[in-house]
C-alpha cells in the first residue's frame, strides 16, 4: 500500500519567496528503503486553482529517481505520463523501483501518488559520465533577453492563474507572449528566455531537477501559435498527456537559457511540441518532447 503523503508540512507560500518555494518541493523527505522500492514524500506549490503544475512533479520525480543512483551517475533521459490532475493541498509520495544496475547505466521507475492513486509515472536512465561522439544543432539567433521587455504583470497564466512577478522562472518570449485577447500570427515555433529569479545553490541534482522544471513551462504554446491562438481563446482546454526529456550537458538554470520550441503537427485533439534549451554561449544542454490535448468548442 503507497501511503498518500497528505501529513507533508506546508511549504511557504510562493509570493514569499518563489524561488525559495522551489527549492522546498524539490527538497523530498526519504521515508523507506526497502528491497524493491525507495518512497519519498514532498509538497507542492500553492495553487488558486488547487491543481499541480506538471513540471513540478516531473521534477519531483527527477529528484526521487536519482537519490537512488548517486551523484557519480547522473540523469540522462526520462520518459513519463500525466495521469491524472494532481491536488496542490495534499503531499505527494513517490515510489522508486530500482530496475537495473549496470556497468555504466541504471534505471529507475518512478510513480507520484496521491491518496492512493497515480498521477504521474516515469522511467528515467542514468549513466556513468563517458567520452565519446559529440556534435550538436547550433543555437538560432535570438534577441538578448535584456532587449525583451518585461511583462510587468500583463495577464496571467491560465495553466496557474499565478502572475508572473510570482513564479521562480522569469519568462520572456520570442517574438511576444500569448497572454493578450489578440490573436497572433499563425507560426508553429516560438523562442523563450527562462531563468530563476535568483542563484540556486551549487547542486548539480537541483539544477538538472529544476531545468525539468522549466521545460514543461511554455512549450504548449508552440502548438497554439501554429493556429494563430492565445491562451486567452474562449472555451480552448489545454492538457499535457506525456513528457519524454534528454539532458545533453550541464547547465545551470538560474542563467539565461533559451528554450527553441516547434510543433510539427496536431491531430486528433492532440498536438505535439518538441524543444531545445541552449545555453547562453550556444551551449545545447537538453531536448524535449511533449504531446499535449488542445480542444477547442465545436
Amino acid at each position: 500500500m503507497h501511503a498518500s503523503g497528505s501529513d507533508a508540512p506546508e511549504p511557504a507560500p510562493v509570493a514569499d519567496d518563489p524561488v525559495g518555494s522551489l527549492i522546498s518541493v524539490l527538497s523530498l523527505a526519504s521515508t523507506e528503503a526497502r528491497t524493491t522500492e525507495d518512497i519519498f514524500t514532498g509538497v507542492s506549490h500553492p495553487m488558486p486553482f488547487g491543481r499541480v503544475y506538471g513540471g513540478q512533479v516531473l521534477a519531483q520525480a527527477v529528484v526521487a529517481a536519482s537519490r537512488t543512483v548517486g551523484e557519480e551517475r547522473p540523469i540522462h533521459s526520462m520518459h513519463g505520463y500525466f495521469l491524472r490532475p494532481g491536488d496542490s493541498a495534499n503531499g505527494i509520495t513517490f515510489s522508486v523501483d530500482r530496475l537495473r544496475d549496470g556497468r555504466s547505466f541504471s534505471a529507475r521507475r518512478t510513480q507520484a501518488y496521491q491518496q492512493g492513486v497515480p498521477i504521474f509515472s516515469m522511467i528515467a536512465s542514468f549513466q556513468t559520465q563517458d567520452t565519446g561522439l559529440e556534435h550538436a544543432a547550433p543555437a538560432p539567433q535570438a534577441p538578448d533577453p535584456e532587449d525583451i521587455p518585461d511583462l510587468d504583470g500583463e495577464g496571467l497564466h491560465p495553466m496557474s492563474l499565478r502572475s508572473f512577478q510570482d513564479l521562480p522562472v522569469e519568462v520572456k518570449h520570442v517574438p511576444g507572449p500569448l497572454y493578450g485577447d489578440e490573436p497572433v500570427d499563425p507560426e508553429p515555433s516560438q523562442s523563450v528566455w527562462l531563468r530563476t529569479r535568483r542563484a540556486l545553490p551549487d547542486d548539480p541534482l537541483l539544477h538538472r531537477a529544476a531545468l525539468a522544471y522549466l521545460s514543461d513551462m511554455t512549450i504548449q504554446e508552440s502548438i497554439l501559435r501554429a493556429h494563430g491562438l492565445t491562451w486567452t481563446t474562449p472555451g480552448i482546454s489545454v492538457a499535457s498527456l506525456d513528457h519524454a526529456m534528454w539532458w545533453h550537458r550541464p547547465a545551470r538554470v538560474d542563467e539565461w537559457l533559451l528554450y527553441v520550441q516547434e510543433s510539427p503537427t496536431a491531430r486528433g485533439g492532440r498536438g505535439l511540441a518538441t524543444g531545445r534549451i541552449y545555453t547562453r554561449d550556444g551551449s545545447l544542454v537538453a531536448s524535449v518532447a511533449q504531446e499535449v490535448m488542445v480542444r477547442l468548442p465545436s
